[in-house]
């Protein structure tokens, strides 16, 4: 049964992002607003609205552990997992601007994550927990990241217009204009079925940790993160396919700024999140991966991520999943 619940609330949630994402792009699209906006805010949204999803339900529910494992696990399997698999379809061309800028953000993010979930290293405290000013420090990050994103969507008349970052950039051909009875069907209904596909979601993950005697931080880290990161895979393999892999890294990291800033910092600031089965090693393993990413693109192949560099990032996942599951 737990089994059933798992499967259906995956296709709810994966069947209501696209259609919110479809839906959405829609309305965006005809009140003519720039596809730069589109790709890093609705696209990026869609994306990441399972993670959503999932980590208020759990929030909800009292499952911290897979509230904030599913938005860790997520972040680790988006930029290990998926950069190297879509690496092995084809090489992947990092842009300077999201070398310098972009990258570095990701990786700030993964940081004020790892100081805000270290209380008691840092602050002499009986227990690790985001609270509710961790919540809203996040999401104030998060409307910073999204004030980048407008400044360089809009950028200043008197400034020299920078070259166009085509991981940034959403095809129109591939936007549906859809009608606008047709656009607000497919937003309310992918909103109802991200939410009702998460809590069937939830309790299959939980009923599965607790007949196998898994931890519920296990199974946030490792089957729920691969499951709500499955709209992000797609969207990789899909560019990939598309000769056109670049775009890859831009789905990754919006996907990851959204995850920490406004998924984890919704799901705090509703209910505070104590973490009990999220260790440090998981916390410095999604800095390091960040960091891996980074470096790939600055000192190897001229700015691109090869099938070699990309092997390197699955055995990583697939040494860290082997890590995990050893130490529970």
């Amino acid at each position: 049964m737990n089994i059933l619940l798992l499967i259906g609330g995956l296709i709810l949630i994966l069947l209501g992002a696209n259609g919110l994402t479809d839906g959405a792009a829609s309305v965006a699209k005809r009140f003519r607003i720039p596809s730069i906006v589109i790709g890093l805010t609705i696209v990026a949204f869609g994306t990441s609205a399972p993670e959503l999803t999932v980590s208020v339900a759990s929030a909800l529910k009292g499952s911290a552990d897979i509230a904030i494992g599913n938005v860790v696990g997520s972040n680790i399997f988006n930029t290990l997992m998926i950069v190297g698999c879509t690496a092995l379809f084809a090489p992947i061309i990092i842009t300077r601007n999201t070398l310098r800028k972009e990258i570095p953000l990701c990786i700030l993010s993964s940081v004020v994550l790892l100081i805000c979930a270290n209380d008691i290293f840092l602050d002499n405290a009986t227990e690790n927990i985001l609270n509710r000013v961790d919540g809203l420090l996040l999401l104030c990050f998060f409307a910073i990241f999204m004030g980048y994103t407008f400044a360089i969507a809009f950028p200043k008349s008197s400034a020299a217009p920078e070259p166009a970052a085509p991981e940034h950039t959403a095809p129109e051909e591939e936007i549906k204009l859809l009608s606008w009875w047709k656009s607000i069907l497919y937003i309310i209904g992918g909103l109802a079925a991200l939410i009702y596909g998460g809590q069937l979601f939830v309790n299959g993950a939980t009923g599965i940790a607790r007949s196998m005697g898994v931890s519920e931080s296990i199974i946030g880290l490792t089957l729920v993160a691969g499951g709500t990161s499955l709209p992000e895979l797609a969207t990789s393999i899909v560019a990939a396919l598309k000769k056109n892999p670049e775009m890859a890294i831009g789905n990754v990291i919006g996907s990851n700024l959204f995850n920490i800033f406004f998924v984890l910092g919704c799901s705090a600031s509703i209910t505070p999140l104590h973490l009990s089965g999220i260790t440090n090693f998981d916390l410095f393993t999604l800095v390091g991966s960040s960091i891996l990413l980074w470096l790939f693109g600055l000192f190897f192949a001229k700015r691109t991520i090869t099938r070699i560099e990309g092997s390197i990032m699955i055995l990583c996942y697939v040494a860290y999943t082997v890590v995990l599951i050893y130490n529970s």
